[in-house]
């Protein structure tokens, strides 16, 4: 097994997680089988309980992983499906290895980070980079692991031994060190400043690991003295200093690294010159280019809770992307907080509810992604009305879809108190209610996570000619509430129609209403599963039925064409 690490130096938030995708799709293209391992040293377990304004999104792998949102990152750039052991924490490393001491596994000894917890840690990533997670038999070629972090973080301590113990014992043609760096500029005097990269691979080494090439992130190119200075005082060779500039999307990151023979120098650090062949990278020249070049968009309104921070949402974003590429669009998103489309809103800001409302008026489709806890759910609740009677698409994930069951219970069939007892455990009309089998004690990987399949009532419905007319749908779920079974019988009724359910038929999963021309909500998180070149069905039909095309795209579908 060959290793490729990627550590960050300086400050956090560079760009670690799509530098270590990009080198895993540059390698590949040259026809290397890859895997990938992130390490994050915090103390929790898993990001399952963290919130989304602290960490980003909690991403949902198909065995009921709840990781990082770079495992997203890795799924969506190198089209491979990951497990929960590519995440290692902290917590897991120390959670295994006080279940061994109890165990008695250490008896005798007295239990130390050193060689105990490093032990774990480079036992964890040799068994999970063996295991296949691209489809095929047998381990990968090439591992790649990030290193969450800076370089210095007392958390990160541990994993840098470990990793150095690991570089040792693999040997150095199976090693290669991509460190991560920032190289600012001063505003007054225009220099791009070396000193901070010099400061942090001078830690690094005295920690005991050198790394080969230097990942310079940095608003405009290097200049050559730059990158003189940094090979001087780094002692990487000049050849070995990538410069990943800001660019127009993520996507040309690959052909940046590319286009500076990153690959041979990785290969050549590696000895897998000879096994590898020149990167093939048209498709995704192709799909950086298409991108750049699109000038229509499309007006998206998505109604959450955690808007102020992108990244709580970043998979929605991603998959309403490679849904809005499909159809040569660009995705406008406007992000509205669901709170500020409220009714206090007006009465303490008038200004936001105004805004909020008619930002709403003017999309083309509705968003309302998940979210847990009771903070806006009146304004995702006035969204869906919104929606619903205007015709206007509408897409509820989640959450989403609990709030359009709540929204017809009121509107429609006039249950005023109709409500989640996620909200409200007091409500005498719960259409939305606690999962039988949920923990009310324990909150972490308590949930129902993973991928599920989902059985189609009917083929006659939106949602299963989007998949093809399958019979049924593998996606993943992150949910502790659902709709109540015992109020179906009257919301289909009254037209609200749950075209499918769990394998039980007695969890239900879509929802769509009949007499609007595309009113979705589902159970699972669609977003998870999208990729660049094959987007999310459910997301397709969102930004089809927003721009009009919805009926030609499924009548070209049924026809076989």
């Amino acid at each position: 097994m060959k290793y490729v690490l990627v550590t960050g130096g300086v400050v956090s938030g560079l760009g670690k997680g799509v530098t270590a995708s990009s080198i895993g799709v540059v390698l590949k293209a040259c026809g290397l089988r890859i895997t990938s391992i992130k390490i994050d040293p915090y103390l929790n377990t898993d990001a399952g309980t963290m919130s989304p304004f602290e960490h980003g999104e909690v991403f949902v792998l198909d065995d009921g992983g709840e990781v990082d949102l770079d495992l997203g990152n890795y799924e969506r750039f190198l089209d491979v499906t990951l497990t929960r052991n590519n995440n290692i924490t902290t917590g897991k490393i120390y959670q295994s290895v006080l279940e061994k001491e109890r165990r008695g596994d250490y008896l005798g000894k007295t239990v130390q980070v050193v060689p105990h917890i490093t032990d774990a840690i480079k036992n964890w990533i040799e068994s999970v980079a063996v295991i296949p997670v691209d489809g095929k038999e047998g381990p990968a070629e090439v591992c790649v692991i990030e290193l969450g972090g800076t370089v210095g973080d007392i958390e990160s301590m541990p994993f840098i031994e470990a990793l150095r113990q690991l570089s040792f014992s693999v040997g150095q043609d199976n090693f290669c060190l991509v460190h991560v760096s920032l190289i600012p500029v001063l505003g007054v005097v225009g220099e791009q400043k070396t000193k901070p990269t010099q400061h942090s691979v001078r830690e690094l080494r005295a920690l005991g690991l050198t790394p080969h090439l230097l990942a310079c992130r940095s608003a405009q190119p290097l200049l050559e003295n730059t990158k003189e200075k940094l090979s001087q005082f780094c002692h990487v060779p000049a050849g070995n200093i990538l410069n990943i500039h800001d660019v127009p999307n993520i996507w040309h990151v690959p052909l940046l690294l590319r286009n500076q023979n990153a690959h041979l120098s990785i290969l050549k650090q590696l000895n897998l010159l000879d096994d590898a062949a020149t990167p093939a990278l048209q498709d995704w020249t192709r799909m950086a280019e298409t991108f750049d070049n699109l000038t229509e968009s499309v007006r998206i309104a998505l109604v959450g809770k955690y808007v102020g921070l992108s990244d709580s949402y970043l998979s929605v974003v991603k998959a309403l992307l490679h849904a809005c590429i499909a159809c040569s669009l660009k995705p406008s998103i406007d992000w509205i907080a669901a709170s500020d489309l409220e009714d206090d809103s007006a009465r303490l800001t008038p200004e936001a509810h105004a805004t909020a409302w008619e930002t709403l008026r003017n999309a083309a489709c509705v968003l309302v992604p998940g979210g847990f806890g009771d903070r806006g759910v009146t304004g995702m609740i006035l969204a869906a009305k919104y929606a619903r009677e205007n015709k206007v698409p509408y897409l509820g994930i989640c959450l989403g879809m609990q709030i359009s069951v709540i929204e017809f219970a009121r509107s429609v069939l006039g249950l005023e108190r109709a409500n989640s007892n996620e909200f409200d455990n007091e409500t005498p009309n719960p259409v939305v209610i606690f999962m039988p089998e949920g923990s009310r004690t324990h909150m972490g990987n308590t949930m129902r996570l993973g991928s599920r399949k989902t059985l189609f009532q009917t083929p006659d419905c939106i949602t299963s000619k989007l998949y093809q007319n399958s019979e049924y749908v593998e996606e993943r779920h992150r949910h502790r509430y659902e709709v109540n079974p015992e109020f179906i019988g009257i919301l289909e009724e009254s037209g609200l129609k749950f075209f499918g359910r769990d394998e039980s038929g007695n969890r239900m999963e879509i929802l769509e209403l009949p007499t609007h021309p595309f009113y979705v909500g589902v159970q699972f998180h669609p977003e998870f599963k999208s990729r660049p070149a094959r987007p999310s069905a459910l997301f397709l039909g969102l930004i089809l039925a927003a721009t009009g095309l919805l009926e030609a795209y499924l009548g070209r579908h049924q026809n076989g064409s």
